[in-house]
């Protein structure tokens, strides 16, 4: 007769969970690990195809056309301002060209004025490209509301980022935007001096927009 051997009662409480984990993971089914292979190739897969498709797509920098190079280079001139983001400026590009068939081509006329001469200030080159061709007041206007009312061809192209949040932005915050903390309009904003500067373009018809 096959003896019987006495079974002794296992407490739980005196198992460490990790043995507890490893009993598990050993009562895993062949079916399991087959899935969980299959899962992990097919991850595999999906992330080597993506990370393959962004090495081979072009930075914003290359591929762009010449005139698009040629308005960052006159935006910064005419903002005064080294550097300017490059995805905002393809936007507001954009935008210009399609307001009006002769924008690139008055972008170019800026750009080979740009390098005529050595200009001290903003406004000494758009005062020189006014006296060069009138026409060109026009998309100095198109650019510079661009870039400091991040609006282009009567469309929004960036809000938040425009440059005339940033000139201001000790002071008055964008609507929406409470970037002060909790009642911060409780306290006195401090003093902005008044502007000093004369205009570098002649007066140009005042037009009231809805808000």
């Amino acid at each position: 007769m096959k003896k019987d051997w006495p079974c002794v009662p296992v407490n739980l409480q005196n198992v460490s969970p990790n043995a507890m984990r490893m009993a598990r993971l050993m009562r895993m089914s062949r079916r399991d690990m087959l899935m969980t292979g299959m899962g992990a190739a097919v991850t595999y897969g999906v992330a080597s195809g993506i990370a393959g498709a962004e090495e081979t797509q072009p930075s914003p920098a290359s591929g762009a056309a010449p005139v698009a190079t040629q308005f960052m280079a006159v935006s910064r001139l005419l903002t005064d301002r080294p550097t300017l983001d490059l995805r905002i400026g393809n936007a507001i590009y954009a935008g210009i060209v399609q307001s009006s068939a002769d924008r690139q081509a008055q972008i170019s006329k800026l750009h080979d004025l740009m390098g005529s001469g050595q200009f001290t200030s903003a406004s000494a080159f758009a005062a020189a490209a006014e006296k060069a061709d009138p026409a060109l007041k026009d998309v100095i206007h198109d650019i510079m509301t661009g870039w400091y009312r991040g609006v282009a061809d009567g469309k929004v192209v960036v809000y938040r980022s425009a440059l005339m949040f940033d000139i201001t932005k000790d002071a008055i915050y964008p609507k929406t935007y409470a970037t002060g903390g909790p009642f911060y309009w409780t306290t006195q904003p401090p003093e902005v001096d008044r502007p000093t500067g004369h205009p570098a373009l002649s007066p140009s018809k005042f037009v009231v927009e809805p808000t």
